[in-house]
Order: structure tokens, then C-alpha cells, then sequence
């Protein structure tokens, strides 16, 4: 044989059984856990939300979900067995809005698991974008079920040499337990580090219209949320909203949109609660969370003590909303703690 030839094939070849040995690689390990559950003896690093609840949601153990933004990131699963008896999984997003949801909700009841329980938090400010919005584009190859397009992952250099090689050189396996926790350690939540770092938003003088939001809203909850509590009348859904510290309502003061929010809370509540298998729960209007910045390390996300809080509400019912009427009550306290908050006196201080 020519000699060029010779050395062309060689190389060729090669190349073949290099590639095929990598693509068998990252299927025998398979760090996103596309394919399977992970191996019992390797050290998975969890980190990557949008490339790994997909993976998680087809293949993991569970009979329940935590879904939500990163106001759900520091939930323990381990409370929701020892409270609930539940075994439970986080497959949430940082950020999220009401599609990414609905992305991962397709996911999880297409899977084959029986799920008792969803938990959802819902964030009001996402449910005014559009429909079809996401945080960040999602890695549509790890959601779909093409497998010709999975050479993106089969051959991605990132998943190779962060998510197999470098783990199994150094491994430190992900509890996923506290997975996607939050980076912020204890230190950094008190009232002195959040004032710091917080900015007050410019006023506006023209009031938003108290229906501007609700359009968006029915919207989403038409098509990203609604029907996956209908398709799924076995499962419980405990929806939930976020306890956010009082800045953020001050925010909402300055920006002049307090109806509009208001306006929303109200039209959520009344669109789920007739649902027979959605639990409502309201937690912004608990002043002993939300007036004490020493709970939260910046204006909205809080201290894990509250995620576990927030659990055992779950468990017994407290917080929860069974009406209309209750919602209209739980949003006149609302309006009540910041109209007699002193905000003057917290801005009084130099931090």
C-alpha cells in the first residue's frame, strides 16, 4: 500500500475507535444521566441545571418534585421525607420563568413516575413575560427524544473532561439532597450585609394600572401550568409564594406597581384554588420573616431556615390559603405590614 495512504488510514482509524471510545464513555458514565441512573460508585458532579434536571427528572428515584427559581434552591429533600414521608427531588432553575416549568414538568410526567407531589414556587414579577420566554436557552438535545442530535453530548468536551475525568481524579460526589444550593454560607445573611449591597430603585410617578399584568399572567398559567395540573389529577400540587424581604416591596413602592402586584397574587389564587388537587400557600405576608433582614442575604432569597419552615407548612397546613376570600384577607395583611413599616428609619442608617 502507498505509504501515505497506509499512514491516512492508520490515522483514520484511529480517530474512529478514539471517538467511539469516547462516545462509549460518556454512555457508560453518563454524567447528565441521559440515558440511565447514575453508577453506585461514581462521584457525579451536580451543578448544571439546565443539562442535568432533564436527565434527572427521566432517571432518578422519586415520587416528588421541588420546582421553582432560586427562591426553592435551598430546600433539604431530606425534610420532605422526614415531614411528609416523601422522596423527593430538586429539579428547579435559577431564575426560572413559568416555560422552563413547564419544560421540566413535561419531562417529569412523561418519565413514568408516579408523582404524589409537586411543590412549586411561583414568583409573580416571571409570570409577565411571554409565553414561550425562558432564563437561558435550554439545551433542547438533553429534553427531546432525537437521538442523532445527542452527539453534542456524546462528543462534548466540557462533559468529558469537567464532568468524568476531572471528578473521577478528584472526586467529591453532589449531595443531591441540597443540590443547587445557594453559594452564600451563614455569614453573609444579616441586615448590615444585605443594606450594603442594596440599591433603591429610582421612583416613578405614574401608577401601573392595577389589570396591566393580568393579560400575561392568564396567559402563562394557560400554557405552561394549568395543564399539567389538569392532566394530572392524582398528583398534588403545593403551589407556594416566596416570602421576599421587605426591600423588595419597597421596590415595588418605587416602581409604583403595588396594585398591579397585588392584582396578581389575587388572580393566581383565584385560577388555582378551584383546582381539587392544588394545595395554595402565601408566605410574603409573615412579618417575622420578611421585616427581619437578618433572614435573607440580599432582598429576596432567605436563609434555609425558611425553606424548612416553609416545609413544615407544608406538612401541617399553616400559611395555607383555602379561598378566595382568604387570599383577599393575606393580601389586606400585606398591605397593612407595609403600610406600617418604617421604611425612613431603615434608610435612616448609614451600612
Amino acid at each position: 500500500m502507498n505509504p501515505f495512504k497506509k499512514f491516512m488510514c492508520i490515522t483514520i482509524s484511529s480517530v474512529i475507535i478514539m471517538l467511539f471510545g469516547i462516545i462509549t464513555l460518556v454512555i457508560y458514565i453518563d454524567p447528565f444521566f441521559h440515558y440511565h441512573a447514575p453508577l453506585e460508585n461514581f462521584p457525579y458532579l451536580v451543578d448544571n441545571q439546565l443539562s442535568q434536571n432533564p436527565g434527572m427528572a427521566k432517571h432518578m428515584q422519586y415520587d416528588s418534585v421541588i420546582l421553582g427559581s432560586s427562591m426553592t434552591v435551598n430546600f433539604n429533600t431530606n425534610w420532605f421525607r422526614e415531614e411528609m414521608g416523601l422522596h423527593t427531588i430538586k429539579l428547579n432553575y435559577s431564575g426560572a420563568y413559568p416555560k422552563d416549568q413547564s419544560n421540566i414538568m413535561e419531562v417529569i410526567f412523561e418519565s413514568g413516575h408516579t408523582v404524589e407531589a409537586v411543590f412549586l414556587g411561583i414568583d409573580v414579577m416571571t409570570y409577565t413575560g411571554g409565553v414561550e420566554e425562558t432564563k437561558y436557552p435550554i439545551p433542547e438535545y438533553l429534553y427531546d427524544d432525537n437521538y442523532i442530535n445527542d452527539i453534542r453530548y456524546l462528543l462534548n468536551k466540557d462533559v468529558v473532561l469537567n464532568y468524568i475525568f476531572r471528578q473521577a481524579a478528584d472526586p467529591e460526589k453532589t449531595d443531591l439532597a441540597t443540590v443547587y444550593q445557594s453559594w452564600w454560607t451563614d455569614e453573609y445573611y444579616n441586615k448590615q450585609w444585605v443594606m450594603h449591597n442594596y440599591e433603591q430603585p429610582e421612583r416613578v410617578e405614574e401608577e401601573t394600572p392595577a389589570d396591566a399584568y393580568l393579560e400575561s399572567v392568564e396567559r402563562n398559567l394557560d400554557a405552561n401550568i394549568c395543564p399539567y395540573i389538569e392532566r394530572n389529577p392524582e398528583t398534588v400540587f403545593y403551589i407556594f409564594f416566596p416570602p421576599y424581604s421587605i426591600l423588595y416591596w419597597n421596590d415595588v413602592i418605587c416602581e409604583n406597581h403595588l396594585e398591579a402586584t397585588m392584582a396578581e397574587y389575587q388572580y393566581i389564587a383565584d385560577r388555582l384554588l378551584p383546582y381539587e388537587n392544588v394545595r395554595l400557600f402565601f408566605f410574603p405576608n409573615q412579618e417575622w420573616i420578611v421585616t427581619d433582614l437578618n433572614n435573607y442575604a440580599d432582598y429576596s432569597h432567605y436563609h434555609k431556615d425558611i425553606n424548612y419552615y416553609m416545609t413544615e407548612c407544608f406538612a401541617d397546613g399553616s400559611c395555607e390559603i383555602g379561598s378566595a376570600e382568604e387570599m383577599e384577607q393575606a393580601l389586606m395583611k400585606m398591605r397593612l405590614l407595609i403600610q406600617e413599616f418604617d421604611f425612613e428609619e431603615l434608610f435612616s442608617v448609614e451600612y
